[in-house]
């Protein structure tokens, strides 16, 4: 009993390490919030039914794990068990870019946990019909201007009269070019009549010229610029306010009904007054006299709320903060607050193939840069100690000073090694021997030359692998500045051609990059370190090794030369 208290206290207290999974045949999924608090875009009231866009990139979903067409795709929401309504607007799986809609029954107000999972990476998912699904039943049509057109479930999917000259990398992924020509649309008016005359309506322009132009001409509606403020117009009624500034992507929203009209700009309120909904007929002519990109027309047989309008605009524009999104794989323990290993598995798995490559060439580098450190480490404290014990033994030699060899051998010592090449040369002039004649000036000196010769090859083969540490050095911050900019133009690059730039776009993939300059940095500082420490080591041996000449020879002419 008290082991099941304790356990029951304990798992109450200890905080879950990882999210529930919907379901275990799907291997990847993104998780997706949208921040309605001050630090994201604050809203104030609830917005039920919203149809938020959501891009998908290499940097928050692993395309690799997904079926090519994107037909493993399901959307969960917060609770990891209740499907959400969704439909597929792009999916490229060689360009790692999707763009999907998805209908949210609820958006709290203030607060960052308003969240939903993308789950992808399931080869045996059942193909589902998704065509209209991300928008609620007011929708009347939304227009993606994308090669597969879209509108309700009421309406069906509609398509514009004429050829339609589109941008493949849009506002979220293509939208219309305009070019003074109106784009024209059959229309029926009849949801917005059966609504009781109420309507809201809502596009993306990114306008060259802003001082006139007609966005929007439904029978005696018409939404237009003047001198780059928004204007609409029914019947002889005209409300103005807002600007829309030029060559940067804004949102234009009206909303009509109870004989009011409210005009809003990137979801902010901006004019309100007295206008009627007038007959709108049924041929919906947009971009007529404007020269830029058009995307998102979406009309609504209801009055959206202001932060309806608010959360969708933030939901689509470029730059805004209400959604982030991260990556998460089936198993990964991905902490509920974010701890470091959880912060360290986004990066990884966000790391690009040249980055990959440059880590696993610097991890190549690091291990040969520490067996370096570790032997010569090693070769260095051993020289220091046989040269200190074979130094002594020959400083208190006398007569015995050409018998050392014999009886104090030391094969670890550099300076026994000289000691050696200078014997051998004495030994060819039978130095020593009964009868041989004192060493000459000339022979000292050819005596010396020899232990010279052999200091050389002793301090090359002292300093020998040191240039491995050096490389290490100077090349491991290089490569992995390297791999830091390439792969922050790859983010760059994707980020462009999936049109997101808000920070929880890009961060991932900057801050993935960057582990390969932390890769390179983690190669050069430890063997910067041992490479000072070796190199003031190898420089004591080698003064040791210069002093001792010296002595050898001194030693050698004073009781061996000519007098």
């Amino acid at each position: 009993m008290r082991k099941a208290l304790t356990s029951l206290l304990l798992a109450t207290l200890l905080p879950a390490t990882a999210h529930a999974w919907w379901n275990p045949d799907w291997t990847e999924r993104a998780k997706i919030t949208l921040n309605t608090s001050s630090q994201g875009l604050e809203t104030k009231e609830a917005a039920s039914g919203v149809a938020v866009a959501v891009r998908l990139h290499s940097g928050n979903f692993d395309f690799t794990a997904a079926k090519e067409d994107g037909s493993d795709l399901r959307v969960i929401a917060a609770d990891d068990k209740t499907p959400l309504k969704f439909s597929v607007e792009r999916f490229d799986s060689v360009n790692e870019l999707a763009v999907l809609w998805v209908q949210l029954p609820s958006v709290l107000p203030g607060t960052d946990k308003n969240s939903f999972y993308v789950y992808g990476g399931n080869a045996k998912a059942a193909v589902e019909a998704l065509d209209a699904n991300g928008f609620d039943a007011a929708t009347v049509i939304a227009l993606h201007f994308s090669d597969k057109p879209a509108g309700s479930d009421q309406l069906g999917a509609v398509k514009p009269q004429g050829t339609l000259v589109t941008e493949p990398n849009g506002l979220l992924a293509t939208s219309a070019k305009l070019s003074g020509d109106a784009i024209v649309y059959a229309l029926s008016d009849k949801p917005v009549v059966d609504a009781g005359n109420q309507l809201t309506v809502s596009l993306w322009v990114k306008l060259d010229d802003v001082q006139r132009a007609t966005l929007l001409n439904w029978g005696g509606l018409t939404l237009s610029l003047n001198g780059g403020k928004v204007v609409v117009r029914a019947d002889k009624a005209e409300v103005s306010g807002g600007e829309v500034p030029v060559a940067r992507w804004t949102q234009v929203a009206l909303r009509l009904g109870l004989g009011k009209a409210t005009l809003f700009v990137n979801g902010a309120q901006v004019a309100q007054g007295d206008l009627a909904t007038p007959a709108l007929g049924n041929s919906l002519r947009l971009g007529e006299d404007a020269r830029g990109l058009m995307d998102e027309v979406q009309v609504a047989a209801t009055l959206r709320s202001a932060d309806w309008l608010a959360v969708a605009a933030g939901a689509q524009g470029a730059e805004s903060k209400l959604v982030a999104s991260m990556r998460e794989a089936q198993g990964a323990a991905e902490a509920e607050g974010g701890g470091d290993h959880g912060y360290m598995g986004v990066l990884v798995k966000n790391l690009t193939v040249d980055a990959w490559v440059v880590i696993i060439i610097l991890g190549i580098m690091f291990v040969i840069a520490c067996w370096v450190m570790v032997t010569k480490g090693m070769l260095v404290t051993q020289v220091a100690r046989a040269n200190r014990s074979f130094v002594l033994k020959f400083r208190e030699a006398n007569e015995e000073l050409l018998k050392l060899e014999t009886h104090a051998p030391h094969p670890a010592s550099p300076i026994y090694r000289l000691y050696q090449a200078g014997i051998r040369e004495l030994a060819k002039r039978k130095v020593g021997e009964a009868g041989s004649l004192p060493l000459s000036g000339a022979s000292l000196d050819a005596v010396k030359a020899s232990v010279d010769a052999d200091y050389v090859r002793e301090n090359a083969q002292l300093n020998s692998g040191m240039v491995l540490l050096t490389i290490a050095i100077s090349g491991g911050p290089f490569l992995g500045l390297l791999g830091t900019v390439v792969g922050v133009m790859i983010t760059f690059a994707a980020i462009a051609a999936a049109g997101d730039v808000n920070v929880n776009a890009i961060a991932p993939g900057i801050a993935a990059a960057l582990l390969a300059t932390v890769a390179g940095l983690g190669v050069a500082i430890p063997a910067l370190f041992g490479y000072n420490y070796l190199a003031a080591q190898i420089k004591n041996a080698t003064s040791d090794m210069q002093i001792f000449i010296d002595e050898f020879i001194t030693r050698v002419a004073e009781l061996y030369g000519a007098r």
